[in-house]
């Protein structure tokens, strides 16, 4: 086969939206993968909000929502006592809410959209190692006879395991957690209300708590039970060679008896468990690597880090670094990056990985959210949604004390119209995603001159940007711009003014990814420039 310009290793849902990512920008690409079928159990469940924005951006967002089933929230039980309650009730301007889908059908519909862009997935193909230069990466790999890949760029998104981070020589510090668990697949027959997920826990005075989790699946009284895992289960070998406990263990499975004699302990109700469709041992450790890249060699996922999955944190984290890889190495391959822009995505990503394992390995100690006084905030922190990139190099940062700074994710609007639409539209659906967009606003005091500066910095920004940007003037319905040149918009409900703070002449940077790089009132065309400097060459 050609050689691709980058190499994905590694199949799972942090690889295919590397790969999908890659391809809906033109960019060519391999995906490999060791396995020759992909595994059929769910080890990921929980889709937060974020993630579904990213999914809405790559065109999978129907499917995933079609596939899925909502969670409306978690019971909490202590020694047979219903203790809590908590409703995963997000604010208005969030679009989308929490679901869970088993990660074997991420995969699916992830895959089958690959496919749908030109691109299959290479299994049974293992990376053995590489070599890198400053022209591109040599992969030499195993199967179909061996042989050598050539690319310009590799991305390791090869598991807890990954060959990619051990060839790059990164060190993965942590630990682990003592306990080992065990995780089914089943039917329950109980009563209680569907959409939420159910914690019992029973208190012991010598070792640790007797616990049972369950979340929601798709199917009828279908969950993902997580338990303690019971003496005869117990593994004390290593895992796979590299003495690193995370994840699925060999040895002997749980039965469906197994889950039925926690059940018996612990369901809130009396419940009968069937259908029992996979189970497995697993333990939980939490590491994370001292940089997510080395020259044109980057990792992303449970390659960077891993934790415990409390949250459903993990295959979230990993789905948006590989979001935020991606739309910098496109820019890369295409020769318009910036000479430094491969840098930020260790600059930005990093910092976030260290934070959800110290709150993972928090909140499964102490339950999430456990201390804090705002609901809210959790709510909003624990659906990724208050990522901030203020300190990257590729983000202008300002000092006024506006909500909604650089960095932060660009929020949603609704209520917008343009001409030719008869229903309202929001302002996701005019992010692309796969380009950077500039979003002008103009209100009732704009006049012929101060349009002609909006009209300037769009030409001056598309210019600098290499044409890889859309431009849209969001105007108030009272704003005299009948005569521009430019796609117009008006903010008939005033919820893009009120999300972004908008007055007078403004200039807002939406990058691919979906957040702020950039905000000026009023607008300097030079000022716009120069942010676009530190993206594109």
């Amino acid at each position: 086969m050609v050689d691709p310009e980058v190499l994905v290793v590694g199949a799972g849902p942090v690889g295919l939206t590397a790969a999908i990512e890659l391809r809906r920008r033109g960019i060519s690409c391999r995906i490999i993968d060791p396995l020759h079928e992909p595994p059929q159990y769910a080890k990921a469940v929980g889709i937060q909000p974020r993630t579904l924005e990213v999914f809405e951006g790559m065109g999978v967002l129907g499917r995933v929502l079609d596939a899925g089933v909502p969670f409306r929230g978690q019971i909490l039980y202590v020694d047979g006592v219903e203790v809590g309650r908590m409703e995963l009730a997000l604010p208005a301007d969030v679009p989308f809410g929490f679901i869970g889908l088993p990660q074997y059908e991420t995969e699916r519909i992830l895959t089958e959209h690959l496919a749908s862009l030109g691109t299959r997935v290479e299994r049974g193909i293992g990376l053995v190692s590489f070599e890198q230069d400053e022209g591109g990466v040599v992969a030499t790999v195993s199967g179909d006879g061996g042989g050598t890949i050539r690319s310009q760029y590799l991305a390791g998104c090869d598991g807890a395991h990954s060959v990619v981070r051990k060839g790059l020589g990164l060190t993965f510090e942590g630990g682990a957690f003592a306990e080992q668990y065990m995780l089914g697949d089943v039917e329950v027959d109980w009563s209680l209300p569907r959409g939420y997920n159910i914690r019992s826990v029973r208190r012991t005075e010598d070792g640790p708590d007797d616990v049972l989790v369950c979340i929601p699946l798709p199917g009828r009284r279908r969950y993902r039970m997580s338990m303690l895992v019971p003496a005869e289960l117990s593994n004390t070998g290593a895992s796979a060679g590299d003495n690193i406990r995370h994840g699925f263990e060999s040895g002997p499975t749980p039965q469906l008896g197994h889950i039925q004699a926690v059940l018996d302990r612990l369901a809130p109700e009396p419940a009968r468990a069937s259908n029992l469709r996979w189970s497995s041992v697993f333990r939980i450790s939490h590491r994370i690597v001292d940089s997510y890249g080395r020259g044109r060699v980057f990792v992303a996922g449970d390659a960077a880090h891993i934790h415990p999955p409390t949250g459903a944190q993990g295959m979230n984290t990993g789905i948006q670094d590989a979001h935020n890889l991606a739309w910098k190495l496109a820019l890369a391959v295409s020769g318009v990056a910036a000479p430094d822009l491969m840098d930020s995505y260790d600059l930005e990503r990093r910092p976030i990985g260290e934070e959800v394992v110290g709150r993972t390995i928090r909140s499964a100690r102490e339950g999430i959210g456990a201390g804090a006084s705002d609901p809210e905030l959790v709510m909003r922190r624990e659906a990724q949604l208050l990522i901030d990139y203020g300190d990257s190099p590729i983000v202008t940062r300002t000092e006024d004390a506006t909500t909604l700074r650089p960095g932060q994710r660009a929020p949603d609007a609704r209520g917008l119209t343009r001409a030719a639409v008869a229903f309202p539209i929001r302002l996701f659906g005019l992010l692309g995603r796969d380009r950077h967009t500039l979003l002008l606003y103009a209100d009732d005091s704009v006049d012929a001159r101060g349009l002609a500066v909006l009209e300037a910095a769009a030409a001056s920004a598309g210019t600098a940007a290499h044409g890889l940007l859309d431009t849209y003037l969001i105007a108030t319905p009272g704003a005299e711009v009948g005569e521009t040149i430019l796609p117009l918009v008006r903010d008939d409900a005033g919820e893009f003014a009120a999300a972004y703070s908008a007055e007078g002449c403004a200039a807002y940077v939406v990058r691919p990814d979906g957040y702020l790089g950039f905000r000026m009132a009023p607008v300097s065309i030079e000022g716009l420039a120069e942010h676009l400097k530190s993206t594109f060459r």
